[in-house]
């Protein structure tokens, strides 16, 4: 039995015209959607041709997406589209509680203040390419976040059919302005390592003195390229002071949750993180102080930790460490406590190879260790005059 064929998926059928209130026109027809039902669609103009022409643009932008709950469209306000994407993100096993919430805050800070009264069909390439520039104005890290978090959002709603192109694949690529790593030389290690240990100690402060751990995480740190949060969720059971050299091992992390506080985080950053190292005398002996101080009965115990027995927060030592900078006089020079990943880093790339660097600091690619850690001499090897001497007017290959 033959009847009239189905319409294609985004097609409509026969166009109808009638007479509208007001001396206007209207255009009716059928479209069928993408998700295969047929649905009327009709448009008004001020004549029979622009009517016809006021459907056909009404139903070329009509891009939608059925049968997953609440429908994602081109007229979805970005807001609701926001929502929808954290609730996708939220359900994601292998993402972790950190960048969910690093996910929220960011499309609440970046994004939304610029897109919040949009439509999705309203993110035109023109429009993010001035966001994006925006952004850039005030640092590149802000822009590279708003466009990776943009394209996130851009890539859900073309998952729902909901856009045909992504518009932050069109617009201008960003580029990096030049900031080479850069290492601590030993002066300004000693004056940090200075003022650590003086800091809040002079005659007269207010408010309670210091209780040197800032001093001491410094010292492992530097000992052991750790992160603040793997320096600060240090626990017993994770440090060998009996092996020689001295060993510990990075298998957590301190981190703040929203709604939780801060807390000791069982897996690091990657899972190449999770390593011992050896450590130098000088940052064993900073642990074996801690060690003096925590219960013997307790392997779980934390080597730094507050008055209560919690974990420090790496805000509040970042915070103080800020004040030491000042004190050391070394304020507005780039320098965080990553700094001292940095010349770990840049010290065994001199003293051995860029692998073992990258071993030690737990990396997957020795790629990244050299981009962003190792800081590089601009000096050549000075055996380079000896063979160039061979250029000379009046060299003589046979004199030795």
């Amino acid at each position: 039995m033959s009847g009239r064929p189905r319409t294609d998926i985004g097609t409509f059928g026969e166009i109808r015209t009638a007479k509208a209130g007001s001396g206007k026109v209207q255009a009716t027809t059928r479209i069928r959607d993408s998700d295969g039902r047929l649905r009327r669609l009709s448009a008004t103009g001020a004549t029979k041709a622009a009517a016809i022409a006021a459907l056909k643009r009404k139903a070329a932008n009509r891009d939608s997406f059925g049968d997953t709950g609440e429908a994602v469209t081109a007229d979805t306000p970005v807001p609701t589209l926001a929502r929808l994407w954290l609730e996708e993100v939220q359900m994601d096993p292998n993402l972790s509680e950190g960048t969910k919430e690093t996910y929220e805050r960011q499309l609440r800070t970046l994004l939304m203040p610029a897109f919040e009264h949009f439509t999705l069909r309203e993110i035109t390439v023109a429009r993010v390419e001035r966001f994006l520039k925006s952004q850039a104005a005030k640092s590149y890290a802000r822009a590279k976040l708003s466009k990776v978090m943009l394209n996130l959002l851009m890539k859900f709603a073309m998952r729902h059919e909901a856009i045909r192109n992504n518009p932050v694949a069109a617009t201008t690529p960003l580029r990096k302005p030049p900031a080479p790593p850069k290492a601590l030389t030993m002066a300004e290690l000693q004056a940090i390592r200075q003022a650590a240990a003086t800091w809040r100690t002079a005659p007269g402060v207010m408010g309670p003195r210091p209780d040197g751990q800032v001093s001491g995480i410094i010292e492992v740190m530097l000992g052991s390229s750790a992160r603040i949060g793997e320096a600060l969720a240090l626990r017993r059971c994770d440090v060998d002071m009996t092996a020689n050299p001295p060993t510990v091992q990075f298998r957590g992390t301190v981190v703040v949750r929203k709604g939780k506080g801060v807390l000791r985080q069982e897996s690091p950053k990657t899972d190449r993180s999770n390593r011992t190292v050896a450590i130098p005398q000088f940052a064993a002996e900073v642990i074996r102080k801690r060690l003096a101080l925590t219960p013997d009965g307790d392997p779980e115990h934390l080597l730094f930790f507050t008055r209560h027995g919690t974990p420090l927060t790496p805000y509040n030592v970042r915070r103080t460490f800020r004040l030491v900078l000042d004190l050391a006089g070394l304020s507005g020079q780039r320098i965080t406590p990553h700094s001292f990943r940095k010349t770990v880093a840049t010290l065994i790339s001199r003293e051995a190879n860029d692998e073992m660097a990258a071993e030690m600091l737990g990396h997957a690619a020795t790629r990244i260790t050299r981009q962003h850690y190792i800081e590089r001499e601009n000096v050549a090897n000075p055996a380079t005059a000896a063979i160039l001497e061979k250029l000379a007017p009046n060299y003589d290959p046979d004199v030795p």
